[in-house]
């Protein structure tokens, strides 16, 4: 959490770079329950390379989407990934939590690439190291432009950001909640979304290994686009299961193939970066979250190329919601695209 004020549940909104998601949760009886579920699309020049270049329209859409679905709640949270965003697990001499707090922001100066006075800075303290002289220490920083231009369409909207995560712990959030914690695997947690993969790799029960990777949905649709001369729109249609210009979804199943046979590598290379880095050789299982996890053989292709299990997020699985008000298959579908706002969505500020 990069900053927040204290309340009670809040309204989680992923601000992606195809669509806005939105989800309020409430707690009864130690379960989730969903209040309000939705999102809308967003244009694909609205948001490039996770900035914001067309604020109004970002902020319209925000707009829209919270007046069809009747959010009242005032507070929401947020979260960013990307380059502007910098996670690392630093070492540091142990001392009390009083001095880590004063002494926090020269630490990180020789391990943050920008100026200290640029970014937002946060920490968590993740225990002693058996040599029982150090202590290991989550540091996360971001580019305070990047949270502004966040937080102000939030504001814009007419609602009060109180939280600030990154992409890939709101994505861990969401697999515990909905699936639970097992400290003895090694889990591979990946959210594909448009144009970014972001990789959260977690051991006893810890995250450990983070990556923002830039490939995602978009290179499926852009090859979409070149093998068949049809343009972004149609390809998108045609990439969720339209019907186009008598292409079908069966024509484009091998363009889907070679895709992912692309992304399968960008996976294999970090996943190798994290074995030699790590010194860890076990990875039990994949776990794949993000609007892209649906495509046509991914799962397979992926368990194939890897030699690991893989599966899909889908945090509805556990989060009760009403049938009545909510298509379970319609629910089922967006399922695995919303776990990011889920992820934010199970947050209480200041927890």
């Amino acid at each position: 959490m990069i900053f927040g004020k204290r309340s009670k549940h809040i309204v989680g909104l992923d601000i992606g770079s195809s669509a806005i998601k939105l989800v309020e949760l409430k707690k009864k009886g130690g379960e989730f329950h969903v209040e309000k579920l939705g999102f809308s699309t967003l244009s694909s020049e609205a948001i490039v390379d996770g900035a914001v270049m067309d604020a109004t329209l970002v902020v319209d859409t925000i707009a829209n989407l919270i007046s069809r679905l009747g959010v009242k709640n005032p507070n929401f949270g947020i979260s960013i990934s990307g380059h502007a965003v910098i996670i690392k697990r630093i070492t540091l001499p142990v001392m009390s939590e009083d001095e880590l707090r004063e002494s926090i922001q020269w630490e990180a100066e020789s391990y943050i690439p920008f100026n200290i006075n640029e970014v937002n800075l946060s920490y968590q303290y993740l225990g002693d190291e058996q040599d029982g002289q150090n202590m290991a220490v989550l540091l996360v920083a971001s580019k305070k432009d990047k949270v502004t231009d966040y937080t102000s369409v939030v504001t814009q909207a007419n609602k009060t950001p109180v939280l600030v995560d990154v992409d890939a712990f709101s994505l861990q959030n969401c697999f515990e909640v909905c699936m639970g914690l097992n400290p003895s695997e090694v889990v591979a947690l990946v959210n594909i979304g448009a144009s970014v993969m972001n990789f959260n790799i977690m051991t006893e029960g810890q995250s450990v290994f983070w990556r923002d990777i830039s490939f995602g949905g978009n290179q499926y649709t852009e090859a979409i686009m070149k093998e068949l001369s049809l343009s972004f729109e149609q390809a998108e249609a045609l990439k969720k299961g339209e019907a186009v210009g008598g292409y079908t979804v069966e024509n484009v199943i091998p363009i889907f193939n070679s895709v992912t046979e692309e992304l399968s590598g960008e996976l294999r290379k970090t996943l190798d970066f994290f074995r030699s880095s790590m010194q860890q050789d076990k990875i039990d299982r994949i776990v794949l979250a993000g609007g892209c996890s649906k495509v046509v053989n991914l799962t397979g292709i992926l368990q194939q190329k890897l030699g690991t299990p893989v599966e899909i997020l889908n945090p509805f699985s556990a989060i009760k919601y009403d049938e009545s008000q909510y298509d379970p298959a319609w629910v089922n579908d967006i399922g695995p695209s919303m776990a990011i706002a889920v992820g934010l969505g199970v947050r209480e500020v200041g927890d």
